[in-house]
């Protein structure tokens, strides 16, 4: 069996939402619901990896521009 490399963050995200859209139409079958849902769960968690990942990376970036290091929260969008 092979094992597929990671979605981008992007394509990750577009996945999730036709997951969500997908469960919330609906129109699925029990066991194809709990499949997207299970895929959905799972796409979740390699997201938040992504997302921690680029934290970190930011992190180390600030640092090395600055020369002294402060943790500065990343800006939220307001939407």
């Amino acid at each position: 069996m092979s094992v597929l490399p990671p979605p981008t963050f992007d394509d990750g995200l577009d996945r999730l939402e036709a997951l969500v859209q997908q469960l919330e139409g609906g129109q699925l079958g029990l066991e194809e619901a709990l499949q997207r849902f299970e895929e959905g769960v799972a796409l979740s968690q390699v997201l938040q990896q992504q997302l921690a990942e680029a934290h970190r990376r930011v992190e180390v970036l600030k640092q090395s521009l600055g020369g002294e290091y402060r943790a500065e929260p990343l800006e939220e969008d307001p939407s």
